[in-house]
């Protein structure tokens, strides 16, 4: 596998109960490098257009409330396979599904609140990436 980058979000639901330091933690220690990391609010506007994918499905109002309700980690991480690394360590959406370990067995309260988002494919992570950062602001 090759060297990648992919985009990771510590949510709300978790920020605001102090686990930033945990879930990077638990990202470096499956072997990802955070290579760009920014604490930020969502707008409205932000929250919409990034999550706009979802804009016709029936949760997508309670999803941006979500997301802006509180900071929200975002970051770059990079390593071997990145894409699917970040994935396996995040865990199901659904975190009464996800494996034992999981950032989402370990730390997400429900399906709405799971904690983290982290990019499905190549296109996404660069298109999740440009939404929030400048190639200046990714030092690796």
């Amino acid at each position: 596998m090759a060297i990648e980058r992919t985009f990771s979000m510590i949510k709300p639901d978790a920020t605001k109960r102090n686990l930033t330091g945990a879930i990077t933690k638990m990202l470096e220690d499956a072997g990802l490098r955070v290579v760009a990391s920014k604490r930020v609010w969502m707008s409205r506007r932000e929250a919409e257009g990034f999550y706009a994918v979802h804009k016709d499905r029936p949760f997508f109002g309670e999803l941006v409330e979500g997301m802006t309700s509180g900071p929200t980690v975002v970051q770059v991480l990079e390593g071997e396979g990145a894409i699917l690394k970040n994935r396996e360590i995040m865990g199901a959406t659904n975190p009464a599904n996800a494996d034992e370990g999981t950032i989402r067995k370990v730390h997400a309260l429900s399906i709405g609140e799971n904690s983290v988002h982290g990019s499905d494919a190549p296109e996404t992570a660069a298109q999740e990436i440009k939404y929030w950062f400048s190639d200046t602001e990714i030092v690796g």
